[in-house]
């Protein structure tokens, strides 16, 4: 109810009598958005208008994409890692230092930043537009374990 705007209208229109109502609703969900908009085209047909959705990014998910993108960047950081100690046949330890060195965003425009009209455009370009992308590139430094013996560990 809290993402719900409810702004109603209610005249005389000659003999009889006109509301008109228009109801905003911020959803969080693409497909929850989609299907409740065909359920109302077609309970209520041509009386009702569906305006074009208009796509921005909380603060808040923004800032959960710049941690995934980070968690993901040292992640991948491990990996590699681990894969460079097999190769000469050590094994990763804990990390000692992991540092953010650079972070860039892009994408995620909003509708009236455009320079197109934001009706000209199709829902894909509009999607498209308003997505956010995020890098990170991160320094970390890891232990490493040489490989024991395991000759020595069974006599």
């Amino acid at each position: 109810e809290e993402n719900i705007t409810v702004t109603e209208d209610f005249g005389r229109v000659e003999s009889t009598y006109q509301m008109e109502a228009e109801v905003c609703i911020i959803f969080s969900d693409f497909g929850q958005m989609q299907n409740i908009c065909n359920l109302l085209t077609e309970k209520l047909g041509t009386s009702v208008i569906i305006n074009p959705p208009h796509f921005y990014h909380t603060p808040e998910a923004i800032d959960t994409l710049r941690r995934q993108v980070c968690v993901t960047a040292v992640g991948n950081t491990r990996r590699k890692a681990q894969d460079v100690c097999r190769l000469f046949g050590q094994a990763l330890g804990k990390p000692l230092l992991i540092k953010e060195e650079e972070t860039k965003e892009w994408g995620g425009y909003i509708d009236s930043h455009l320079s197109q009209s934001a009706d000209s455009l199709t829902l894909q370009e509009r999607i498209q537009n308003a997505t956010a992308y995020a890098s990170c590139r991160v320094f970390a430094v890891f232990e490493i374990k040489g490989k024991e013996n395991r000759r020595s560990k069974l006599l």
